[in-house]
């Protein structure tokens, strides 16, 4: 049987929308928060291909050889407002975890409100809390690249 689990996280960055989403979907800036701080994602290891059907993939290196590379399809692209991506492929998953996120960015008095959210299959609540704290800390340093 096929579980699933969703959460959201909302967050206001005092910063303009478009920096925003150009955190969102240029290689360059995605480079400098996403993933854990312990880990790098080197901007030549990333593909952000922001059009509906368009691919992401972003791969995180550590020590001693460790790599973990994430992707996905990108479903809705609004710029400079609404993202929605997939991790993995929740149409069809197979065994492995997959999932829809969707991002809403709403400009008020110059800051921005993201409000992200994201649906898994193949996954379990604990799962979808780890997932959680891991986009928290993302988040935190996407705070420091645009504020």
């Amino acid at each position: 049987m096929t579980q699933t689990a969703e959460y959201g996280i909302t967050r206001v960055f005092n910063a303009p929308r478009e920096l925003v989403w150009a955190s969102w979907t240029e290689p360059e800036r995605f480079s400098r928060w996403f993933g854990p701080a312990s880990l790098a994602t080197p901007v030549g290891r990333i593909t952000l291909d922001a059009r509906p059907g368009g691919i992401w993939r972003a791969s995180l290196l550590g020590d001693e050889g460790f790599e973990v590379t994430l992707d996905g399809t990108y479903r809705e692209v609004e710029a400079p407002g609404r993202l929605v991506f997939t991790t993995g492929d929740p149409d069809r998953p197979g065994d492995a975890p997959a999932s829809v996120v969707t991002i809403q960015l709403v400009e008020a008095d110059g800051k921005t409100e993201m409000r992200f959210h994201q649906y898994g299959v193949n996954t379990d609540q604990e799962h979808a809390e780890q997932a959680r704290s891991g986009w928290a800390e993302f988040f935190d340093r996407l705070a420091a690249q645009v504020e």
